[in-house]
């Protein structure tokens, strides 16, 4: 009896097992039917505010992200081209890519002039920039002369400036092809709207995206690890792969920024998480 209930937890075991490695079989062969996605991932360097250059460039190498949008607290806009080319330097030798300067603002024409001189000694083809209402003009004339990029930031229901990517398409929409947007996917979502579409709908003047999660559809949403809030990441990484967006997904991560070890550790669960939905 013994030994006939052995061979009949076994018989019971088997399949169970067998299964299992089908499955096994099944994931591994649709990893590999599966395109590698045309975006990349970064960090936005608002993230980084409340740290010291060296401690950023710690954390990015832990969490193994190698693309970051520089703000200027690292890199003041008044910075000379020895100060520019010192802080660019520590980054290429930590490896780490700086494919965009920003969010810069801009209220005044001096300020437009002084952001695209300053973008241009940093080697940079891409402001990340939020410039006033009346200086768009101006932007599109230096768009052109520096032959650059500038995506428009939206900054959801606190700023009157730029709420949301209607507001930026709106004002660019007959303007340089150059002049684009950043969608921010959080304030996107407080904003009321829903950062899918947006991203559907301006597709071809999308050029940075900054990914976050929040904990609520309404000005008083808070930054929180992505995946415990409520954005759907998976539909909008859907929906990158419908627009074949090309560029990057900067999380900017507004939680915890004065403790580095807080700080780290949301933003490895955050970017853990965004790896997670890319890989199928």
């Amino acid at each position: 009896m013994k030994l006939a209930g052995t061979g009949m937890l076994a018989s019971a075991i088997t399949p169970v097992f067998g299964a299992d490695g089908e499955q096994d079989k099944r994931t591994k062969a649709r990893t590999k039917e599966k395109s590698p996605d045309s975006f990349g991932i970064g960090i936005a360097g608002y993230t980084f505010f409340q740290l010291p250059l060296e401690k950023a460039i710690e954390i990015m190498i832990k969490v193994g992200v190698t693309n970051l949008s520089l703000k200027d607290n690292y890199l003041p806009m008044n910075s000379n081209q020895e100060k520019i080319t010192s802080v660019m330097e520590a980054f290429k030798v930590a490896r780490i890519n700086v494919y965009t300067l920003g969010v810069i603002y801009m209220k005044s024409e001096q300020a437009v002039d002084q952001a695209f001189e300053y973008a241009r000694m940093a080697g940079v083809k891409m402001i990340v920039g939020a410039p006033d209402y009346n200086l768009i003009p101006l932007v599109e004339k230096k768009v052109k002369e520096y032959d650059m990029k500038i995506a428009i930031h939206n900054h959801g229901p606190d700023n009157p400036l730029f709420p949301n990517a209607t507001d930026i398409w709106n004002n660019i929409k007959d303007m340089d092809p150059r002049m684009g947007i950043c969608l921010d996917i959080g304030h996107t979502t407080r904003d009321g709207q829903d950062p899918c579409i947006d991203a559907e709908r301006y597709a071809k003047r999308i050029f940075d995206i900054h990914i976050k999660d929040v904990t609520l559809a309404t000005k008083d949403g808070k930054t929180i690890e992505m995946g415990r809030g409520i954005i759907n990441i998976p539909e909008f990484v859907s929906s990158l792969r419908k627009i074949k967006y090309a560029g990057m997904c900067s999380l900017e991560y507004e939680k915890d920024m004065k403790d580095p070890a807080l700080l780290q550790a949301g933003i490895a669960e955050s970017i853990g998480y965004f790896k997670g939905v890319m890989a199928f």
